[in-house]
């Protein structure tokens, strides 16, 4: 999640929030014709720089084709011709390779990109004719892993040895912490810097890059049609990361972690998230520091559940929660079912385990204090009615839309069902427990529900409940 703070640079460029990393449009297609057309898209969609890449052309006139592209061409360019060497197309003689860069770099195009292991023999070709207007991109691209830093460092310095005006870099993803050293190089490079690292795990560095300094970065025109592994859309840079308002005063939030290995980390926990074995939301306590671990999905899920029940009850001893005495049917004995158990069993439930195989079931219900059903026995079971059924599998989850935990005609013994699937919102269940008369509570009330709880832990203010729910109303 990023929250766009940029203060600086805002009228040195003289746009408000508009920092300098540029977008840049990878341009692959067989004829020059379909690369003009191209080219135009990219303006459009909000590039402010294009890549030709010349290697995916079927056909290719140096000099005629390289002069059109680059009078045509509403925005500044940057050509490369990647080898098959290095990731690319090109399958030709190295020779023919650098005249078209030459060709490029002498009828104006505003970048070049030549690889760091023919920087040197691309250097003698061009034997000091270098035009002052053409920045020279030298690249290097890892497709196997990302280099510690020092070696990243010196990388660096070697492609900055090699004449370049643009140190550029790709590295691949193997873990998310990869992306770390790569912003630690990037923010203290001297010199105009392209840093990426490939695959989906290095996203963040393509959509972070203006925080740290980075040249540019790159965007596709479609989903799906990158040059490398990870490129995100020109749309989703824009309109989904703000892209435009990243800046170096930009704070970034992320969520970490193992639910199982964070309760290790806590130095206090809820007693219910104790019981279920797994936190997912910590706190930094503002008295002592101490690290306060809770399980915000249960509540959630418990809270949504209990508002569709038209919330709780005022009795002689006091506020009672609606669940208090029902009996409610969790589907499923995983993680999810174990945590909607004991959230129910704490709002004072009869608590009653469905499950395919019938002994998690029985292990799930033994813990929790409650009885245990196969799930085809709960097609029968009807021992009194106004139930609560939970299902927190993925049973009747895209694609598989089709599909549902319990006949429909068994549905008429409960007064409310609730489904942690939230795509699609109305599964097949929750569609058939309405006709048959039951409230139904969706995956995505359970989301808001925990998104609230989390919201005032982080916080310490009330939550924006209506706003919360007027976000969610498109998905």
């Amino acid at each position: 999640v990023v929250e766009s703070g940029v203060k600086s640079m805002e009228s040195e460029v003289g746009m408000i929030g508009k920092n300098q990393t540029l977008i840049c449009a990878p341009l692959m297609a067989d004829t020059v014709d379909q690369v003009v057309e191209l080219m135009h898209k990219a303006k459009l969609k909000g590039a402010d720089i294009v890549e030709i890449r010349l290697d995916h052309l079927k056909s290719f006139n140096p000099h005629f084709d390289i002069e059109k592209l680059i009078k045509v061409c509403p925005l500044p360019t940057l050509f490369t011709y990647r080898p098959i060497w290095e990731g690319g197309q090109y399958d030709g003689d190295e020779k023919s390779r650098y005249n078209a860069l030459q060709i490029a770099m002498e009828l104006g195009a505003d970048h070049i990109d030549i690889e760091l292991k023919a920087a040197h023999e691309f250097n003698n070709f061009l034997n000091g004719k270098k035009p002052e207007n053409c920045k020279v991109i030298v690249s290097s691209h890892n497709y196997d892993n990302t280099p510690s830093a020092e070696e990243l460092g010196n990388l660096v310095a070697r492609i900055q040895a090699a004449g370049a005006d643009i140190v550029k870099f790709a590295t691949t993803a193997v873990n998310v912490t990869d992306v770390a050293r790569v912003f630690q190089i990037t923010v203290h490079s001297q010199v105009p810097i392209i840093a990426m690292v490939m695959g989906e795990r290095g996203l963040m560095s393509r959509v972070l890059c203006p925080k740290f300094g980075g040249y540019l970065t790159f965007g596709t025109l479609e989903a799906g049609k990158v040059s490398a592994p990870g490129q995100p859309t020109i749309e989703d840079l824009v309109n989904l990361y703000n892209f435009r308002l990243i800046g170096p005063d930009t704070k970034v939030f992320g969520i970490i972690g193992k639910p199982e290995a964070a309760l290790a980390c806590c130095d206090e926990v809820d007693p219910v998230a104790k019981s279920i074995g797994a936190v997912n939301c910590i706190v930094r306590k503002p008295t002592d520091g101490k690290l306060f671990g809770c399980n915000t999905d249960y509540i959630g899920a418990i809270s949504a559940i209990e508002s569709g029940l038209k919330g709780p009850r005022y009795s002689a001893s006091g506020i009672e929660s609606p669940l208090s005495g029902k009996l409610f049917i969790v589907i499923g004995a995983g993680g999810a079912g174990k945590a909607l158990a004991y959230g129910a069993k704490e709002k004072g439930a009869r608590v009653v385990i469905a499950n395919r195989t019938y002994d998690r079931a029985r292990e799930l219900a033994e813990i929790v204090g409650g009885q245990a059903l196969s799930l085809l026995e709960l097609s029968s079971f009807h021992p009194e009615s106004g139930m609560i059924l939970a299902n927190t599998t993925s049973i009747g989850m895209q694609p598989k839309v089709d599909e549902t935990p319990v006949p429909k005609e068994a549905l008429r013994n409960y007064e409310l069902v609730f489904d942690a699937v939230y795509t699609p919102k109305i599964t097949r269940l929750l569609r058939e427990a309405e006709e048959m008369g039951a409230k139904i509570v969706t995956g995505v009330d359970m989301f808001i529900g925990q998104a609230y709880e989390q919201y005032e832990r982080f916080t310490g203010l009330p939550a924006p409940k209506e706003l919360f729910k007027e976000i969610m109303e498109d998905h």
